[in-house]
């Protein structure tokens, strides 16, 4: 099981793939964990998610997956993981935090109230591919897989 849960390609794909996710959602997970990039922090966003009406649970799962899934994606760690864990939070934003009643685009002028939902659909099928290529070459998931096997 530790095997499959590892094993991957050993090629540039994963890597391309691990640095995209991870560059993107990186400043998203520090703004709501840290305050970083003109954020509110970790206890300023959970009672910013407990006013949108989410549990304190599921509030604190979403800090949790912005922030430490991007460092873990990018080290090629556990990808599969945390590929499911953040493509499990897009789907749960797309479908419940108001972005489907605005349509596919986002909000690129500013003229509308809310965004749509064709950035977190983008991010889903990165989650997707990562979950099904692996972490690929220079990842700790392929140095892992190589030990396993040896």
């Amino acid at each position: 099981m530790k095997q499959k849960f590892f094993n991957t390609h050993n090629d540039y794909t994963g890597l391309i793939i691990r640095l995209t996710i991870g560059i993107v959602m990186f400043p998203h997970g520090a703004r709501a964990m840290l305050g970083w990039f003109g954020g509110f922090g970790f206890t300023q966003t959970l009672e910013g998610l407990q006013q949108m009406g989410q549990p304190w649970l599921v509030g604190l799962l979403v800090i949790l997956i912005e922030f430490f899934a991007p460092i873990f994606i990018i080290t090629g760690f556990a990808s599969r993981f945390w590929a499911i864990a953040m493509g499990g939070l897009f789907t749960g934003i797309i479908l419940l935090g108001g972005h489907l009643e605005h349509g596919f685009f986002m909000n690129w002028f500013g003229d509308k109230e809310g965004e749509g939902f064709e950035y977190h659909l983008l991010m889903l099928g990165l989650c997707l591919a990562l979950f099904i290529q692996g972490s690929g070459k220079y990842s700790l998931d392929n140095l892992i897989s190589k030990k396993l096997t040896a």
